[in-house]
């Protein structure tokens, strides 16, 4: 029988489009957070498809008071550790630490991979990149609102949002199964110090032609309404300015240029000069004066030096050290340790900011110093002097319904936080089984039709500890928790190593557990304890000059007789030296 051409061909078409449909049906995107999702900070994320990565901001974090000795905490990358040549670019939302500050101890991590930046995001990644003496290495590419930029089987779109500083963005991630949008940090301020309002036109034209899935900014997810716009910093500035008899200092983060314009404007206003202070300030005011993001009138700027040539009526000195940070200019100042400034009485200080989660006590700490130095103190909480750049629940209900997502994922917050957006999307008609909340290091995975999480993995946090970066782990942080509570105790015991008997000793060094002076019994009766336990010990049996074991043997029996005498455990360290 001939078979008809016509519906052979027609039939042929239809397996073939049924074979692709069927494909495309079991693709899928694939979401790992390395950080930022059930805490505050260190915000990054790896978008997969395919062979493609696409990896959304590379921010730092705070270390808690449990982190003793620690600088910075940065998001773990072993996931990527195998997977560097798939790495499409770094996409950056805006230029906050939290979102940045990783870069200069990742980037080398990962090779080199490109970044995508609005043109002051650039810029304060530029800065952080010289300061590492890295900028020769990386390619960062200027982007602009509304640009579209090729990655791999996928391309980035990025749109306007606002936030506490300018050229901040969110990201529409085009992939062949659907769009994936990451808000970024953001808030509904329509009235921006920059005078640039979000996009909301582009932000409702996504949500019509079709989001599947969102992730959204949960920070401010506990405050009812709507965020005050940055424009009401103003009237609190204006009157502190106002009624200031001396000099003015203010505190903020160097990355803020939105407030620090706010504070160069009320200066003008006032005919004050301004002084910059702490290194990370001067270089991103200078680099924002350059690329045109501050307007400052020429010759208001002074040099911290010369602030005591002008009457201190005349001064106001811009700083970091908002959060209470140890080595910051603000923190100097308030434990007089500053080489050029000094508070005087009739100083007014302005904290910008509010205190990041754990750091609140180096901040009250701070405050307090101040105030007993003779300055008046303006805070959040007992002055405007801080908006957020967060949206409260209102604006993240208006983003959820321009989007109109499919699937939501909840980001940048810690759990309780993520649960309550959850909440929020649910009451807007988002589906229970299309939200997921996902912590660091879960793997989402997501196609046309279904969202769920598959497996976890690796993503604790790496310490940079001064020149380090993840040499310190949890056995170091553990010993410095011992050390911090119980103190040390050195125990030296000299050997002659012919035939094995003490000959001088046992020395014991007591640092952070107990005064010597005051506890000579104590340690007396531990020298006892010590030459017990070494006699106690069989030497051939437990391979004559390996000491191993009998430095164990000193420890545990020493280490019971101070709990039993004191109630307190410190870091005992044995050391037998053979002559």
């Amino acid at each position: 029988m001939e078979i008809d051409k016509t519906h052979f061909y027609c039939y042929t078409r239809y397996m073939l489009y049924k074979e692709v449909v069927y494909t495309l049906t079991k693709e899928k995107v694939r979401l790992i957070p390395l950080g930022g999702l059930g805490e505050v900070g260190k915000n990054m994320l790896v978008v997969e498809y395919g062979e493609d990565i696409i990896i959304v901001d590379a921010g730092v974090m705070f270390p808690d008071e449990e982190m003793f000795g620690v600088d910075l905490v940065i998001p773990d990358t072993n996931y990527l550790m195998d997977k560097k040549d798939r790495i499409r670019a770094i996409l950056i939302t805006h230029g906050h630490e939290d979102h940045v500050g990783a870069l200069p101890y990742v980037l080398p991590m990962l090779n080199f991979p490109p970044i995508f930046a609005t043109r002051l995001t650039n810029g304060l990644i530029n800065v952080k990149l010289k300061e590492h003496r890295l900028l020769d290495k990386v390619s960062v590419t200027t982007i602009a609102p509304g640009d579209q930029v090729d990655l791999g089987t996928c391309f980035a779109e990025f749109f306007r949002v606002n936030h506490s500083i300018p050229d901040a963005v969110g990201i529409v991630i085009h992939t062949p199964i659907g769009a994936i949008v990451h808000t970024g940090d953001y808030k509904f301020d329509y009235t921006p110090v920059d005078g640039k309002p979000a996009d909301l036109g582009l932000l409702g034209k996504l949500g019509n032609d079709g989001v599947l899935f969102m992730m959204g900014d949960s920070t401010r997810v506990e405050s009812p309404g709507y965020t005050p716009s940055e424009r009401v910093i103003n009237d609190s500035f204006d009157k502190i300015f106002a009624n200031a008899p001396g000099r003015i200092l203010i505190a903020t983060f160097a990355s803020l240029i939105s407030r620090v314009q706010q504070v160069v404007d009320t200066a003008v206003r006032y005919e004050r000069f301004i002084a910059l202070v702490g290194r990370s300030m001067q270089n991103n005011v200078q680099m924002a004066i350059e690329l045109g993001y501050l307007n400052m009138p020429k010759g208001m700027l002074i040099r911290p030096e010369d602030i005591n040539k002008f009457n201190p009526d005349q001064i106001v000195i811009i700083c970091t050290g908002s959060q209470g940070e140890p080595t910051s200019a603000l923190t100097r100042i308030a434990n007089q340790d500053h080489r050029q400034i000094r508070i005087q009485t009739g100083d007014s200080v302005i904290l910008s900011a509010t205190p990041v989660p754990g750091n609140e006590k180096m901040v009250h700490r701070t405050i307090n110093s101040l105030f007993r130095q003779g300055a008046e103190v303006y805070y959040q909480g007992i002055s405007n002097v801080h908006v957020s750049g967060h949206g409260a629940q209102e604006e993240l209900k208006l983003m959820l319904s321009l989007l109109r997502p499919r699937f939501f994922m909840p980001v940048h917050g810690e759990y309780r936080q993520l649960l309550l957006h959850a909440k929020l999307a649910l009451s807007l008609g988002i589906p229970e089984e299309n939200i997921v909340v996902a912590e660091d290091g879960d793997i989402i995975e997501v196609t046309e039709d279904s969202v769920k999480r598959v497996e976890h993995v690796s993503s604790g946090n790496v310490f940079v500890d001064g020149l380090s970066v993840g040499d310190v782990g949890q056995i170091v942080l553990r010993d410095r928790k011992v050390l911090s509570q119980d103190g040390i105790l050195m125990v030296i015991l000299t050997i002659d190593k012919e035939n094995g008997v003490p000959i001088a000793g046992p020395d014991i060094v007591s640092r952070g557990f107990v005064y010597m002076r005051d506890a000579e019994e104590l340690l007396d009766n531990a020298r006892l304890r010590v030459i017990e336990a070494f006699r106690s010990v069989d030497k051939q049996a437990h391979g004559g000059s390996d000491w191993s074991f009998i430095k164990d043997k000193i420890k545990h029996t020493l280490s019971e007789y101070l709990y039993e005498q004191t109630r307190r455990r410190p870091m005992i360290l044995p050391v037998v030296v053979e002559v």
